[in-house]
């Protein structure tokens, strides 16, 4: 019997994951913190569930969503950016993690970021010792701690870089923008494809207790790659200011899963 798979936030890379889920036959639950995408989802076959987590409660049956899931995906990313108010993201998921813990789930895949290695240093994989400079970093970090000292369950930590796919790329921002920094630097991306692959295998081959950085394997300079990104898409290209070495980040993988066995299918 196929597993029953909980996916905790269902935006842009929760829902279409948990869209390829249910046509692999796998019975999917997702939550949303939106009223109105209710329907989007259970018409895409995935028992919805209206969940709102903050650092001091959960809004929404979560226990009715963990009980009877097997595996689940926690993918929600830190809102610690713009003006508005920032939030403890360690302690939200913190209170999660309790919740799990108190119900009949093992498995565990927390979907973090590659932002939890420092600008400063150079080619990481897997075995380098993250020391993260942004707050989300910092963040991120320490919540994957928490998560993989929890004995209550199983936990695999997938790091990804810059996400990109049909509808999201950072070239729409950085057209036309001019004197810009780290020009030599390495791009650092994997696209919507790879990501929803990636998570996938994960489930299907018990990867569980693993640390993997999601990464495309080639990594061009920026001003190369936005350069031909930009002529490819018809936009102005932008000026980068190549003297600037300061933030050469490579992130590379050294674990097995993805060095020898799996096969991207979207370049970047």
């Amino acid at each position: 019997m196929n597993k029953v798979i909980g996916v905790i936030g269902c935006g842009w890379l929760g829902l279409p994951l948990a869209k390829s889920l249910v046509t692999k036959g796998y019975e999917v639950k997702g939550t949303t913190t939106s009223k109105e995408k209710l329907e989007t989802l259970s018409n895409a076959g995935i028992a919805p569930l209206r969940v709102h987590l903050s650092e001091n409660e959960i809004q929404g049956n979560i226990q009715e969503f963990l009980n009877g899931t097997d595996t689940l995906v926690v993918n929600i990313p830190p809102k610690l950016r713009g003006k508005g108010p920032k939030e403890n993201y360690a302690r939200k998921i913190a209170l999660l993690a309790a919740n799990i813990s108190t119900s009949a789930v093992r498995e565990v895949l927390f979907v973090s970021s590659t932002s939890v290695y420092g600008d400063g240093q150079g080619e990481v994989d897997e075995e380098t010792l993250p020391v993260p400079t942004s707050e989300a970093g910092k963040q991120l970090l320490e919540t994957e701690k928490l998560l993989t000292e929890n004995p209550n369950f199983e936990v695999t930590i997938l790091r990804f870089a810059g996400l990109i796919g049909p509808d999201r790329h950072p070239i729409h921002m950085l057209s036309g923008r001019t004197n810009l920094s780290g020009g030599n630097a390495s791009v650092n991306l994997i696209h919507l494809e790879d990501c929803i692959g990636i998570i996938t295998s994960i489930i299907q081959n018990n990867l569980w207790g693993e640390t993997i950085n999601g990464v495309y394997p080639a990594h061009p300079t920026k001003k190369s790659y936005y350069t031909q990104k930009a002529q490819e898409k018809g936009l102005n290209p932008p000026s980068y200011n190549t003297s600037e070495t300061e933030n050469l980040k490579k992130i590379t993988s050294c674990n097995p899963f993805i060095t020898k066995n799996y096969v991207f299918s979207a370049s970047i």
